[in-house]
């Protein structure tokens, strides 16, 4: 499970610039074609961040679908599954991806002091 990874990087990320504060959200976003389990994140966020003293830190995520442009007619199309790239409009396989391989943290809401 690399959600469990994931977490950790995301803990490492946050800590540093929380520093004397305290975190209540963390927002992150993710494309589709990260192959991350939405679920199975929030989950392993939940064991991370006790042990990284962020009690409370909420996960909020962005999901990102993915979208590609192709380079035989020219179209931009989101993408229904992660395994299959290529143009859902003339099928080619010369495509370019445009967004779906996202993953970052955004933002955070922190209080106090």
């Amino acid at each position: 499970m690399h959600e469990l990874s994931l977490c950790h990087a995301i803990a490492g990320v946050v800590k540093p610039h929380a520093v004397g504060r305290h975190v209540d959200v963390v927002h992150v976003r993710v494309g589709a074609l990260r192959q991350v389990v939405p679920e199975s994140l929030t989950f392993c966020w939940s064991i991370v961040r006790d042990h990284q003293d962020l009690p409370d830190a909420e996960l909020e995520l962005e999901l990102v679908p993915a979208e590609v442009r192709c380079k035989m007619c020219g179209r931009s199309s989101e993408i229904a599954s992660r395994w299959s790239l290529y143009c859902p409009v003339c099928t080619s396989p010369d495509i370019e991806v445009l967004r779906g391989e996202e993953f970052l943290v955004t933002s955070l809401d922190v209080s106090g002091g």
